[in-house]
Protein backbone atom coordinates (compact mmCIF):
# COMPACT_ATOMS: atom_id res chain seq x y z
CA UNK A 1 0.00 0.00 0.00
CA UNK A 2 1.35 3.59 -0.95
CA UNK A 3 1.84 5.86 1.73
CA UNK A 4 -0.40 8.15 0.00
CA UNK A 5 -3.59 5.60 0.14
CA UNK A 6 -6.11 7.20 2.38
CA UNK A 7 -6.32 5.21 5.94
CA UNK A 8 -8.98 3.04 6.33
CA UNK A 9 -11.64 4.52 8.72
CA UNK A 10 -14.20 2.77 10.72
CA UNK A 11 -17.53 4.54 11.49
CA UNK A 12 -20.21 3.29 13.93
CA UNK A 13 -22.82 2.67 11.79
CA UNK A 14 -20.24 0.45 9.58
CA UNK A 15 -19.20 -1.72 13.30
CA UNK A 16 -22.94 -2.35 13.58
CA UNK A 17 -24.38 -2.44 10.15
CA UNK A 18 -24.20 -6.58 9.00
CA UNK A 19 -22.03 -7.03 12.00
CA UNK A 20 -25.24 -7.45 14.83
CA UNK A 21 -26.08 -11.26 15.49
CA UNK A 22 -28.22 -10.39 18.59
CA UNK A 23 -29.96 -7.08 19.79
CA UNK A 24 -31.73 -7.45 22.78
CA UNK A 25 -33.80 -5.13 25.24
CA UNK A 26 -34.12 -6.04 28.93
CA UNK A 27 -34.63 -4.63 32.11
CA UNK A 28 -31.27 -5.55 34.33
CA UNK A 29 -30.27 -5.01 38.03
CA UNK A 30 -33.44 -3.70 39.84
CA UNK A 31 -33.44 -2.43 43.75
CA UNK A 32 -36.13 -1.84 45.42
CA UNK A 33 -37.42 -0.41 48.83
CA UNK A 34 -40.17 -1.66 51.10
CA UNK A 35 -41.72 0.77 53.75
CA UNK A 36 -44.79 0.97 55.46
CA UNK A 37 -47.04 4.22 54.59
CA UNK A 38 -48.96 3.71 57.97
CA UNK A 39 -45.50 4.25 59.75
CA UNK A 40 -44.04 6.83 58.27
CA UNK A 41 -45.40 9.65 60.43
CA UNK A 42 -45.85 9.99 64.44
CA UNK A 43 -49.41 9.70 64.23
CA UNK A 44 -49.72 6.70 62.37
CA UNK A 45 -46.89 5.58 64.85
CA UNK A 46 -49.27 6.04 68.02
CA UNK A 47 -52.34 4.57 66.13
CA UNK A 48 -50.35 1.22 65.09
CA UNK A 49 -49.28 0.63 68.70
CA UNK A 50 -52.81 1.78 70.17
CA UNK A 51 -55.16 0.46 67.70
CA UNK A 52 -53.47 -1.99 65.91
CA UNK A 53 -51.21 -3.87 68.58
CA UNK A 54 -53.99 -2.69 71.19
CA UNK A 55 -51.47 -1.45 73.59
CA UNK A 56 -53.08 1.47 75.85
CA UNK A 57 -50.31 3.24 75.82
CA UNK A 58 -48.24 3.94 72.80
CA UNK A 59 -45.31 3.56 74.41
CA UNK A 60 -41.70 2.41 72.24
CA UNK A 61 -41.15 -0.94 75.08
CA UNK A 62 -43.22 -2.17 71.83
CA UNK A 63 -40.65 -1.51 69.14
CA UNK A 64 -37.95 -3.55 71.30
CA UNK A 65 -40.67 -6.42 72.15
CA UNK A 66 -41.25 -6.75 68.44
CA UNK A 67 -37.71 -6.42 67.73
CA UNK A 68 -36.71 -9.34 69.97
CA UNK A 69 -39.38 -11.93 68.96
CA UNK A 70 -38.20 -11.16 64.90
CA UNK A 71 -34.36 -11.72 65.68
CA UNK A 72 -35.43 -14.85 67.62
CA UNK A 73 -37.20 -15.77 64.88
CA UNK A 74 -34.79 -15.69 62.39
CA UNK A 75 -31.88 -17.14 64.34
CA UNK A 76 -34.62 -20.35 65.01
CA UNK A 77 -35.66 -20.07 61.02
CA UNK A 78 -31.67 -20.33 60.38
CA UNK A 79 -31.45 -23.28 62.78
CA UNK A 80 -34.93 -25.21 61.59
CA UNK A 81 -33.90 -24.97 57.89
CA UNK A 82 -29.86 -25.52 58.54
CA UNK A 83 -29.80 -22.36 56.66
CA UNK A 84 -26.02 -20.91 56.80
CA UNK A 85 -25.70 -17.35 59.15
CA UNK A 86 -22.99 -15.25 57.86
CA UNK A 87 -22.24 -12.37 59.81
CA UNK A 88 -20.42 -9.66 57.47
CA UNK A 89 -17.16 -7.65 58.44
CA UNK A 90 -16.23 -4.29 57.47
CA UNK A 91 -15.50 -4.31 53.62
CA UNK A 92 -16.97 -7.43 52.56
CA UNK A 93 -18.39 -7.08 49.10
CA UNK A 94 -21.57 -9.02 50.01
CA UNK A 95 -22.18 -10.57 46.68
CA UNK A 96 -18.67 -12.33 46.69
CA UNK A 97 -18.95 -13.50 50.21
CA UNK A 98 -22.62 -15.29 49.64
CA UNK A 99 -21.62 -16.19 45.74
CA UNK A 100 -20.92 -19.95 46.69
CA UNK A 101 -23.56 -20.56 49.02
CA UNK A 102 -26.03 -18.98 45.96
CA UNK A 103 -24.05 -21.56 43.57
CA UNK A 104 -24.72 -24.38 45.56
CA UNK A 105 -28.65 -23.75 46.13
CA UNK A 106 -28.74 -23.48 42.12
CA UNK A 107 -27.04 -26.57 41.77
CA UNK A 108 -30.11 -28.37 43.60
CA UNK A 109 -32.55 -26.50 41.28
CA UNK A 110 -35.25 -25.54 43.67
CA UNK A 111 -36.23 -22.23 45.50
CA UNK A 112 -34.58 -22.19 48.95
CA UNK A 113 -32.58 -19.16 51.13
CA UNK A 114 -29.53 -19.90 50.41
CA UNK A 115 -28.11 -17.99 53.30
CA UNK A 116 -28.74 -15.43 55.72
CA UNK A 117 -26.05 -12.55 56.35
CA UNK A 118 -26.04 -10.39 59.57
CA UNK A 119 -24.82 -6.87 59.41
CA UNK A 120 -25.09 -3.47 61.08
CA UNK A 121 -25.99 -0.41 59.30
CA UNK A 122 -27.05 2.66 59.58
CA UNK A 123 -30.87 3.23 58.84
CA UNK A 124 -33.76 5.97 59.36
CA UNK A 125 -35.37 4.76 62.86
CA UNK A 126 -38.06 5.86 65.00
CA UNK A 127 -36.87 7.13 68.23
CA UNK A 128 -39.01 8.46 71.44
CA UNK A 129 -38.97 11.03 74.34
CA UNK A 130 -41.02 10.89 77.09
CA UNK A 131 -43.14 14.13 77.62
CA UNK A 132 -43.04 16.18 80.75
CA UNK A 133 -46.54 15.64 81.41
CA UNK A 134 -48.91 15.04 84.95
CA UNK A 135 -47.42 12.11 86.43
CA UNK A 136 -50.67 11.12 88.02
CA UNK A 137 -51.48 10.29 84.19
CA UNK A 138 -50.40 8.18 81.37
CA UNK A 139 -47.31 9.07 79.83
CA UNK A 140 -46.86 10.54 76.51
CA UNK A 141 -43.97 10.04 73.83
CA UNK A 142 -43.17 12.06 71.12
CA UNK A 143 -41.70 10.06 67.98
CA UNK A 144 -38.89 11.56 65.60
CA UNK A 145 -36.92 9.26 62.80
CA UNK A 146 -33.17 9.27 63.50
CA UNK A 147 -29.97 7.56 62.00
CA UNK A 148 -29.08 4.74 64.59
CA UNK A 149 -26.87 1.70 64.15
CA UNK A 150 -29.10 -1.67 63.92
CA UNK A 151 -28.82 -4.89 62.74
CA UNK A 152 -30.52 -6.18 59.27
CA UNK A 153 -30.61 -9.51 58.01
CA UNK A 154 -29.83 -10.17 54.08
CA UNK A 155 -31.83 -13.20 53.23
CA UNK A 156 -30.12 -14.19 50.10
CA UNK A 157 -32.52 -16.49 47.98
CA UNK A 158 -32.40 -18.76 44.97
CA UNK A 159 -35.46 -18.72 42.85
CA UNK A 160 -36.53 -20.59 40.43
CA UNK A 161 -37.93 -18.05 38.64
CA UNK A 162 -35.33 -14.93 39.00
CA UNK A 163 -32.58 -17.16 40.16
CA UNK A 164 -30.20 -15.57 42.71
CA UNK A 165 -31.52 -12.47 44.45
CA UNK A 166 -31.58 -10.79 48.46
CA UNK A 167 -34.12 -9.56 50.62
CA UNK A 168 -33.16 -7.24 53.21
CA UNK A 169 -34.73 -6.63 56.44
CA UNK A 170 -33.87 -4.05 59.35
CA UNK A 171 -34.79 -5.42 62.79
CA UNK A 172 -35.74 -2.17 64.14
CA UNK A 173 -39.11 0.31 63.65
CA UNK A 174 -40.08 0.76 61.31
CA UNK A 175 -38.68 -2.43 59.53
CA UNK A 176 -37.69 -1.00 55.80
CA UNK A 177 -36.97 -3.92 53.52
CA UNK A 178 -34.56 -3.59 50.32
CA UNK A 179 -35.37 -6.25 47.35
CA UNK A 180 -32.66 -6.87 44.65
CA UNK A 181 -33.30 -8.58 41.62
CA UNK A 182 -31.91 -9.07 38.40
CA UNK A 183 -34.20 -8.92 35.19
CA UNK A 184 -31.56 -10.84 32.77
CA UNK A 185 -31.59 -13.90 35.08
CA UNK A 186 -35.22 -13.86 34.92
CA UNK A 187 -35.12 -14.07 31.25
CA UNK A 188 -32.58 -16.66 31.63
CA UNK A 189 -34.70 -18.75 33.40
CA UNK A 190 -38.09 -18.23 31.42
CA UNK A 191 -36.04 -18.82 28.12
CA UNK A 192 -35.20 -22.52 29.48
CA UNK A 193 -38.58 -22.82 30.24
CA UNK A 194 -39.78 -21.79 26.83
CA UNK A 195 -37.34 -24.48 25.30
CA UNK A 196 -35.11 -21.55 23.51
CA UNK A 197 -31.79 -22.26 23.45
CA UNK A 198 -28.92 -19.11 24.22
CA UNK A 199 -25.30 -19.04 25.39
CA UNK A 200 -24.82 -16.54 27.75
CA UNK A 201 -22.69 -13.42 28.14
CA UNK A 202 -21.52 -12.41 32.17
CA UNK A 203 -25.12 -10.67 32.55
CA UNK A 204 -26.83 -11.65 30.01
CA UNK A 205 -27.07 -13.28 26.27
CA UNK A 206 -24.65 -13.71 23.66
CA UNK A 207 -26.63 -15.55 20.91
CA UNK A 208 -30.09 -17.10 21.11
CA UNK A 209 -32.20 -19.23 19.02
CA UNK A 210 -35.10 -17.53 19.00
CA UNK A 211 -33.90 -13.61 19.34
CA UNK A 212 -37.64 -12.82 18.84
CA UNK A 213 -39.17 -14.88 21.25
CA UNK A 214 -36.59 -14.05 23.70
CA UNK A 215 -37.20 -10.18 23.44
CA UNK A 216 -41.29 -10.98 23.78
CA UNK A 217 -40.02 -12.61 27.35
CA UNK A 218 -37.90 -9.66 28.15
CA UNK A 219 -40.82 -7.32 27.46
CA UNK A 220 -43.09 -9.40 30.11
CA UNK A 221 -40.86 -8.59 32.86
CA UNK A 222 -43.12 -6.09 34.83
CA UNK A 223 -44.44 -4.77 38.42
CA UNK A 224 -46.67 -8.30 38.58
CA UNK A 225 -44.11 -10.43 37.87
CA UNK A 226 -41.65 -8.72 40.81
CA UNK A 227 -44.98 -8.80 43.47
CA UNK A 228 -45.45 -12.24 42.89
CA UNK A 229 -41.88 -13.02 43.83
CA UNK A 230 -41.99 -10.42 47.19
CA UNK A 231 -45.34 -11.67 47.88
CA UNK A 232 -43.80 -15.45 47.67
CA UNK A 233 -40.89 -14.94 49.84
CA UNK A 234 -42.24 -13.10 52.37
CA UNK A 235 -44.95 -15.53 52.67
CA UNK A 236 -42.08 -17.94 53.64
CA UNK A 237 -39.60 -15.72 55.84
CA UNK A 238 -40.04 -14.56 59.57
CA UNK A 239 -40.97 -10.70 59.69
CA UNK A 240 -41.57 -8.38 62.43
CA UNK A 241 -45.09 -7.50 61.20
CA UNK A 242 -47.96 -10.19 60.94
CA UNK A 243 -50.74 -10.59 59.06
CA UNK A 244 -53.16 -9.01 61.38
CA UNK A 245 -51.30 -5.77 60.70
CA UNK A 246 -51.75 -6.41 56.85
CA UNK A 247 -55.26 -6.71 57.92
CA UNK A 248 -55.01 -3.85 59.77
CA UNK A 249 -53.51 -1.59 56.55
CA UNK A 250 -49.86 -1.88 57.77
CA UNK A 251 -47.60 -3.69 55.07
CA UNK A 252 -45.04 -2.74 52.75
CA UNK A 253 -44.97 -1.55 49.35
CA UNK A 254 -42.46 -1.76 47.00
CA UNK A 255 -40.37 1.78 45.07
CA UNK A 256 -37.90 1.38 42.43
CA UNK A 257 -34.88 2.94 44.13
CA UNK A 258 -32.72 1.97 41.25
CA UNK A 259 -33.75 0.65 38.33
CA UNK A 260 -31.82 -0.55 35.65
CA UNK A 261 -32.76 -0.90 31.72
CA UNK A 262 -30.20 -2.24 29.43
CA UNK A 263 -29.76 -2.51 25.76
CA UNK A 264 -27.49 -5.21 24.59
CA UNK A 265 -25.67 -5.31 20.86
CA UNK A 266 -23.78 -8.54 20.36
CA UNK A 267 -21.52 -8.52 17.63
CA UNK A 268 -20.46 -11.22 15.23
CA UNK A 269 -16.91 -10.97 15.78
CA UNK A 270 -14.34 -9.58 19.09
CA UNK A 271 -12.53 -7.18 16.28
CA UNK A 272 -15.95 -5.71 15.29
CA UNK A 273 -17.03 -4.83 18.84
CA UNK A 274 -13.26 -3.14 19.06
CA UNK A 275 -13.96 -1.37 16.26
CA UNK A 276 -17.21 0.14 17.60
CA UNK A 277 -16.07 1.35 20.38
CA UNK A 278 -12.71 2.93 19.28
CA UNK A 279 -14.86 4.36 16.57
CA UNK A 280 -17.25 5.81 19.33
CA UNK A 281 -14.47 7.23 21.96
CA UNK A 282 -12.28 8.84 19.42
CA UNK A 283 -15.79 10.31 18.08
CA UNK A 284 -16.78 11.42 21.16
CA UNK A 285 -13.18 13.29 22.88
CA UNK A 286 -14.64 16.90 21.56
CA UNK A 287 -18.71 16.07 20.08
CA UNK A 288 -21.22 15.94 23.20
CA UNK A 289 -18.10 16.36 25.93
CA UNK A 290 -19.76 18.83 28.52
CA UNK A 291 -18.08 18.51 32.35
CA UNK A 292 -20.94 15.92 33.10
CA UNK A 293 -19.79 13.54 29.93
CA UNK A 294 -16.92 11.64 31.04
CA UNK A 295 -14.84 8.77 29.87
CA UNK A 296 -13.28 6.38 32.26
CA UNK A 297 -10.50 4.51 31.93
CA UNK A 298 -9.99 0.88 34.22
CA UNK A 299 -6.50 0.18 34.33
CA UNK A 300 -7.01 -2.82 37.04
CA UNK A 301 -7.68 -6.05 35.12
CA UNK A 302 -9.34 -7.41 38.28
CA UNK A 303 -12.36 -4.78 36.94
CA UNK A 304 -11.43 -2.12 39.77
CA UNK A 305 -11.58 1.77 38.79
CA UNK A 306 -8.57 3.64 38.36
CA UNK A 307 -7.97 6.05 40.80
CA UNK A 308 -9.23 9.22 38.79
CA UNK A 309 -11.19 10.01 35.59
CA UNK A 310 -9.55 10.60 32.07
CA UNK A 311 -10.79 12.34 29.81
CA UNK A 312 -8.82 12.50 27.02
CA UNK A 313 -6.52 9.45 27.02
CA UNK A 314 -7.56 6.81 24.25
CA UNK A 315 -7.39 3.06 26.19
CA UNK A 316 -6.75 0.93 23.32
CA UNK A 317 -7.99 -2.14 25.58
CA UNK A 318 -11.45 -0.72 24.59
CA UNK A 319 -13.34 -3.62 27.50
CA UNK A 320 -12.10 -0.69 30.00
CA UNK A 321 -13.80 2.16 28.32
CA UNK A 322 -16.97 3.21 30.03
CA UNK A 323 -19.21 6.78 28.56
CA UNK A 324 -20.99 7.85 31.00
CA UNK A 325 -23.66 10.23 30.90
CA UNK A 326 -25.18 11.78 34.10
CA UNK A 327 -28.33 13.97 34.80
CA UNK A 328 -29.66 15.05 38.19
CA UNK A 329 -29.19 11.55 40.24
CA UNK A 330 -29.25 9.17 37.42
CA UNK A 331 -26.84 8.10 34.33
CA UNK A 332 -26.37 6.07 31.46
CA UNK A 333 -23.08 4.24 30.57
CA UNK A 334 -22.31 2.63 27.79
CA UNK A 335 -19.36 0.12 27.42
CA UNK A 336 -18.17 -3.48 26.01
CA UNK A 337 -19.61 -6.53 27.50
CA UNK A 338 -17.13 -9.41 27.22
CA UNK A 339 -15.33 -7.79 24.73
CA UNK A 340 -17.81 -8.57 21.87
CA UNK A 341 -20.79 -6.77 22.86
CA UNK A 342 -22.08 -3.28 23.13
CA UNK A 343 -23.66 -2.32 26.35
CA UNK A 344 -25.96 0.54 27.01
CA UNK A 345 -27.41 0.68 30.15
CA UNK A 346 -30.26 3.72 31.64
CA UNK A 347 -29.71 3.66 35.43
CA UNK A 348 -32.56 5.12 37.25
CA UNK A 349 -31.73 6.00 40.73
CA UNK A 350 -34.85 8.44 41.31
CA UNK A 351 -37.61 7.82 38.92
CA UNK A 352 -38.48 11.33 39.15
CA UNK A 353 -35.67 12.04 37.03
CA UNK A 354 -37.78 11.00 33.95
CA UNK A 355 -40.94 12.14 34.96
CA UNK A 356 -42.32 9.37 37.34
CA UNK A 357 -43.69 7.97 40.11
CA UNK A 358 -41.74 5.65 42.64
CA UNK A 359 -44.28 3.11 43.39
CA UNK A 360 -43.47 -0.20 41.79
CA UNK A 361 -46.88 -0.37 39.84
CA UNK A 362 -44.86 2.61 38.07
CA UNK A 363 -41.93 0.11 36.26
CA UNK A 364 -43.42 -0.17 32.65
CA UNK A 365 -43.20 3.99 32.43
CA UNK A 366 -39.73 3.40 33.71
CA UNK A 367 -38.60 0.76 31.68
CA UNK A 368 -40.45 2.67 28.51
CA UNK A 369 -38.38 5.52 29.13
CA UNK A 370 -35.80 3.66 29.80
CA UNK A 371 -35.38 2.13 26.77
CA UNK A 372 -36.04 5.24 24.34
CA UNK A 373 -33.20 7.29 26.13
CA UNK A 374 -31.22 3.91 24.98
CA UNK A 375 -32.91 4.86 21.43
CA UNK A 376 -31.96 8.25 21.54
CA UNK A 377 -28.49 7.82 22.95
CA UNK A 378 -27.48 4.99 19.95
CA UNK A 379 -28.89 7.54 17.19
CA UNK A 380 -27.08 10.05 17.97
CA UNK A 381 -23.75 8.34 17.98
CA UNK A 382 -25.45 6.81 14.22
CA UNK A 383 -25.85 10.30 12.97
CA UNK A 384 -22.64 11.58 14.52
CA UNK A 385 -20.91 9.45 12.03
CA UNK A 386 -23.35 9.25 9.09
CA UNK A 387 -23.64 13.07 8.22
CA UNK A 388 -22.79 14.12 4.20
CA UNK A 389 -22.25 17.05 2.43
CA UNK A 390 -24.69 16.98 0.40
CA UNK A 391 -27.86 17.69 2.45
CA UNK A 392 -30.93 19.77 1.68
CA UNK A 393 -31.50 20.99 5.50
CA UNK A 394 -28.18 22.76 5.41
CA UNK A 395 -29.25 24.63 2.52
CA UNK A 396 -31.97 25.94 4.20
CA UNK A 397 -30.64 26.93 6.94
CA UNK A 398 -27.82 28.43 6.01
CA UNK A 399 -29.91 31.56 4.55
CA UNK A 400 -33.48 32.98 6.01
CA UNK A 401 -35.81 30.94 4.91
CA UNK A 402 -39.92 31.63 5.67
CA UNK A 403 -41.87 28.34 7.36
CA UNK A 404 -45.07 26.93 5.69
CA UNK A 405 -47.37 29.19 8.01
CA UNK A 406 -45.72 31.92 7.15
CA UNK A 407 -43.18 32.46 9.96
CA UNK A 408 -39.45 33.58 9.00
CA UNK A 409 -36.81 31.50 10.09
CA UNK A 410 -33.21 33.30 10.92
CA UNK A 411 -30.21 31.89 9.17
CA UNK A 412 -28.00 29.74 10.94
CA UNK A 413 -24.72 30.84 8.89
CA UNK A 414 -21.81 28.36 8.98
CA UNK A 415 -18.94 29.73 10.58
CA UNK A 416 -20.30 32.52 13.02
CA UNK A 417 -19.19 31.93 16.82
CA UNK A 418 -22.53 31.86 18.33
CA UNK A 419 -23.64 29.37 15.56
CA UNK A 420 -20.52 27.20 16.10
CA UNK A 421 -21.35 27.60 19.74
CA UNK A 422 -24.53 26.15 19.20
CA UNK A 423 -23.68 23.68 16.93
CA UNK A 424 -21.06 22.40 19.74
CA UNK A 425 -23.57 22.77 22.57
CA UNK A 426 -26.14 20.20 20.66
CA UNK A 427 -24.27 17.01 20.39
CA UNK A 428 -23.52 17.04 23.92
CA UNK A 429 -25.13 13.33 24.82
CA UNK A 430 -26.85 14.67 28.06
CA UNK A 431 -29.13 16.73 25.37
CA UNK A 432 -29.85 13.48 22.99
CA UNK A 433 -30.92 11.76 26.18
CA UNK A 434 -32.56 14.12 28.53
CA UNK A 435 -34.05 16.79 26.14
CA UNK A 436 -32.84 20.83 26.25
CA UNK A 437 -33.80 23.48 27.96
CA UNK A 438 -33.25 26.85 28.26
CA UNK A 439 -31.48 26.59 31.43
CA UNK A 440 -29.25 23.63 30.30
CA UNK A 441 -28.44 25.31 27.22
CA UNK A 442 -27.40 28.45 28.80
CA UNK A 443 -24.84 26.37 31.07
CA UNK A 444 -23.22 24.63 28.01
CA UNK A 445 -23.42 28.03 25.76
CA UNK A 446 -21.48 29.99 28.79
CA UNK A 447 -18.80 27.66 28.78
CA UNK A 448 -18.18 27.35 25.02
CA UNK A 449 -18.59 31.27 24.18
CA UNK A 450 -16.60 32.22 26.97
CA UNK A 451 -18.75 34.72 27.62
CA UNK A 452 -22.30 35.76 29.36
CA UNK A 453 -25.09 33.67 27.39
CA UNK A 454 -28.33 35.71 28.92
CA UNK A 455 -31.91 34.24 29.15
CA UNK A 456 -32.78 35.94 26.14
CA UNK A 457 -30.21 34.88 23.90
CA UNK A 458 -31.05 31.37 24.54
CA UNK A 459 -34.75 31.83 24.32
CA UNK A 460 -34.06 33.29 20.77
CA UNK A 461 -31.44 30.32 19.86
CA UNK A 462 -34.02 27.81 20.39
CA UNK A 463 -36.76 30.11 18.46
CA UNK A 464 -34.48 29.70 15.33
CA UNK A 465 -33.74 26.03 15.78
CA UNK A 466 -37.18 25.16 15.92
CA UNK A 467 -38.04 27.50 12.90
CA UNK A 468 -36.12 26.04 11.04
CA UNK A 469 -36.88 22.56 12.07
CA UNK A 470 -33.86 21.33 14.40
CA UNK A 471 -35.60 20.83 17.40
CA UNK A 472 -38.71 20.01 18.29
CA UNK A 473 -40.91 21.21 21.73
CA UNK A 474 -42.13 18.29 24.19
CA UNK A 475 -45.95 18.98 24.22
CA UNK A 476 -46.54 20.22 27.57
CA UNK A 477 -42.68 20.80 28.36
CA UNK A 478 -40.69 23.43 28.06
CA UNK A 479 -38.07 20.90 26.48
CA UNK A 480 -36.92 19.83 23.12
CA UNK A 481 -35.54 17.59 21.33
CA UNK A 482 -33.20 16.79 18.48
CA UNK A 483 -34.24 15.79 15.28
CA UNK A 484 -32.62 14.27 12.69
CA UNK A 485 -31.95 17.58 10.55
CA UNK A 486 -30.94 18.69 14.39
CA UNK A 487 -28.66 16.20 14.85
CA UNK A 488 -27.20 16.51 11.37
CA UNK A 489 -26.66 20.36 11.69
CA UNK A 490 -24.93 20.10 14.92
CA UNK A 491 -22.53 17.45 14.42
CA UNK A 492 -21.92 18.45 10.54
CA UNK A 493 -20.82 22.21 11.67
CA UNK A 494 -18.60 20.81 14.76
CA UNK A 495 -16.74 18.48 12.24
CA UNK A 496 -16.40 20.22 9.36
CA UNK A 497 -15.34 23.45 11.33
CA UNK A 498 -13.20 21.68 14.23
CA UNK A 499 -11.77 18.53 12.16
CA UNK A 500 -11.42 20.08 8.73
CA UNK A 501 -10.82 23.68 8.67
CA UNK A 502 -9.17 24.87 11.43
CA UNK A 503 -6.55 22.12 10.55
CA UNK A 504 -6.29 22.97 6.82
CA UNK A 505 -6.63 26.80 7.75
CA UNK A 506 -3.73 26.40 10.12
CA UNK A 507 -0.35 28.23 9.06
CA UNK A 508 2.51 26.71 8.49
CA UNK A 509 4.29 27.48 11.86
CA UNK A 510 1.00 26.43 13.89
CA UNK A 511 2.14 23.02 15.60
CA UNK A 512 -1.26 21.70 15.63
CA UNK A 513 -1.10 21.72 11.67
CA UNK A 514 -0.23 18.10 10.30
CA UNK A 515 3.62 17.71 8.82
CA UNK A 516 1.78 17.11 5.45
CA UNK A 517 -0.01 19.79 5.56
CA UNK A 518 2.39 22.24 6.46
CA UNK A 519 4.77 20.74 3.60
CA UNK A 520 1.85 21.35 1.19
CA UNK A 521 1.35 24.55 2.44
CA UNK A 522 5.09 25.16 1.76
CA UNK A 523 4.66 24.03 -1.69
CA UNK A 524 1.48 26.44 -2.64
CA UNK A 525 3.38 29.47 -0.97
CA UNK A 526 6.44 28.78 -3.38
CA UNK A 527 4.01 28.41 -6.37
CA UNK A 528 2.41 31.66 -5.84
CA UNK A 529 5.79 33.41 -5.36
CA UNK A 530 7.23 31.87 -8.43
CA UNK A 531 3.31 33.77 -10.09
CA UNK A 532 4.21 37.23 -8.65
CA UNK A 533 7.57 37.24 -10.14
CA UNK A 534 6.79 35.99 -13.60
CA UNK A 535 4.05 38.79 -13.69
CA UNK A 536 6.69 41.02 -12.39
CA UNK A 537 4.57 41.96 -8.95
CA UNK A 538 6.60 42.77 -5.34
CA UNK A 539 5.05 40.55 -2.19
CA UNK A 540 4.85 43.02 -0.15
CA UNK A 541 5.49 42.10 3.82
CA UNK A 542 3.07 39.04 5.05
CA UNK A 543 0.48 41.33 7.64
CA UNK A 544 -1.18 39.56 10.32
CA UNK A 545 -4.50 40.80 9.72
CA UNK A 546 -7.22 38.00 9.08
CA UNK A 547 -9.69 38.24 5.97
CA UNK A 548 -12.91 36.88 6.17
CA UNK A 549 -14.33 34.78 3.59
CA UNK A 550 -17.99 34.59 2.05
CA UNK A 551 -19.10 31.66 4.48
CA UNK A 552 -17.59 33.31 7.67
CA UNK A 553 -14.18 31.29 7.64
CA UNK A 554 -10.96 33.55 8.56
CA UNK A 555 -8.01 33.09 6.50
CA UNK A 556 -4.70 34.14 7.40
CA UNK A 557 -3.61 36.64 4.14
CA UNK A 558 -1.59 35.30 1.97
CA UNK A 559 -3.65 31.91 2.06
Amino acid sequence: MSRSASPCVVTVNEALDGHTVLDIQCLDRLYLSGFVQGLQTPGGVVFFLHQVRGMPISSPALFEQIGTAFRTAMRTFADTEHIPVVRFRRGDRKVDVMRPYLDRAARTGHSQVAAIGVAQEFAMVWTARKRDTDPGKPPQFSFTKEQRRVVVYYLYVWDDDFGPGFIKICSYFPYPIKVWVNGHEWAKRQAVKAGIGFTELSNGFASCDDPAGLQAICDRLGPGTIQVFFERWTARLPLPLTLADRHGGFWWDLTMRQVETSRTIVLNAPRHARAFFEALVADNLDLGRPDNVELIFKRNPGGRKAGGVFKTAIDRHTHGVTVNVFYKHSRIKQYLKDGRAMRIETVINDAYDIGCQRLLPNLDNVQTRSRAINQRLLDTERVGQGAILASPAFERIAQPTVTDDGRRAPALRFGDPRVQALAGALPNLLFAACGITNQSLRAVMTALLGTAYSMNQASYDLARLRLNGLISRVPGHNRYTLTLDGQQFAIFYTKVHDRVLRPLLSTRDQPHAPPELRAALRTIEHAIDQRLAQARIRPGPRPTAKLTTAIGVRLPKGR
